[in-house]
């Protein structure tokens, strides 16, 4: 199996990270505390391992390999999360804007300044109404990650408009 990951079969990659999510998860977690930012660590540590699927050496074990790589995210997760500390808990769902609404010319300049994951999630939930739930799927990542992208955006709008205003 660990010879088809290494090829980049999709198969072994979902097997290894099926296998491998759970210890993974707790690791995260007792890292960073919060689960939300652990499931964020996880999925980032899997997109690397996938990407970085083809310099595994084969001859050693894939779990300590896991692990490095997810406290590695953990820690690049904590450092984002330090940098845009979240206030407020967003809702599940907000009111979608209605085709009259007027939305200021600096709103859209805030909202295009934005990172771009965190301008497609505020994308999807305020022009384009959807839940969070429904966002994260639209996007193929956990809620959490939906939740602190889209609350480090509510903050970095805010900071954006308190200065133009």
């Amino acid at each position: 199996m660990l010879e088809r990951f290494r090829a980049g079969d999709e198969a072994a990659f979902t097997e290894i990270g099926a296998r491998y999510r759970p210890a993974l998860f707790r690791t995260a977690l007792n890292l960073l505390g919060d689960a939300h930012l652990a499931d964020e660590a996880v999925q980032d540590a899997l997109l690397r391992a996938w990407r970085n699927a083809s310099s595994f050496d084969t001859d050693r074990e894939i779990a300590p390999w896991l692990y490095q790589i997810v406290r590695r995210c953990a820690y690049s997760v904590h450092r984002r999360a330090s940098r845009y500390p979240t206030t407020t808990e967003l809702p599940d769902t907000l009111p979608a804007p209605t085709p009259d609404t007027d939305i200021s010319d600096s709103v859209r300049q805030a909202v295009q300044n934005l990172e771009p994951d965190h301008r497609r999630v505020v994308e999807l939930m305020y022009f384009e109404g959807l839940t969070q739930q429904e966002v994260a799927a639209r996007l193929r990542v956990p809620i959490g990650t939906v939740k602190s992208r889209a609350a480090r955006a509510h903050n970095r709008l805010g900071e954006m408009l308190t200065r133009i205003s």
